[in-house]
């Protein structure tokens, strides 16, 4: 039986970031900035979405932090699109 579910944001500590449950490893611990993005697939493409400041990688989820300005209703619909690309079956269609 796969118990596998989609990849569902969740609130952390910090306002300005949430933790995406993916469900397969992601390697790590890696952090990324804007600088450094272009060195994972995924981090890249997660600093294409505007106000995204700060990506987290590690064991079997990626933590986003935005902008304080930034709205997360904008952000989160598209990070959990780009991390369902990279980890299919997680909670793709």
């Amino acid at each position: 039986m796969d118990d596998r579910g989609p990849i569902v944001p969740r609130p952390t500590p910090n306002p300005n970031a949430l933790k995406f449950d993916v469900g397969a490893e992601v390697g790590g611990p890696r952090s990324y900035t804007a600088a450094n993005a272009a060195d994972d697939p995924a981090a890249e493409e997660l600093f294409g979405i505007d106000g995204v400041m700060g990506v987290f990688m590690t064991a079997d989820f990626v933590t986003v932090t935005k902008a304080a300005d930034a709205d997360w209703s904008g952000i989160t619909p598209q990070a959990r699109a780009i991390l369902e690309r990279y980890y299919p079956g997680q909670g793709g269609p």
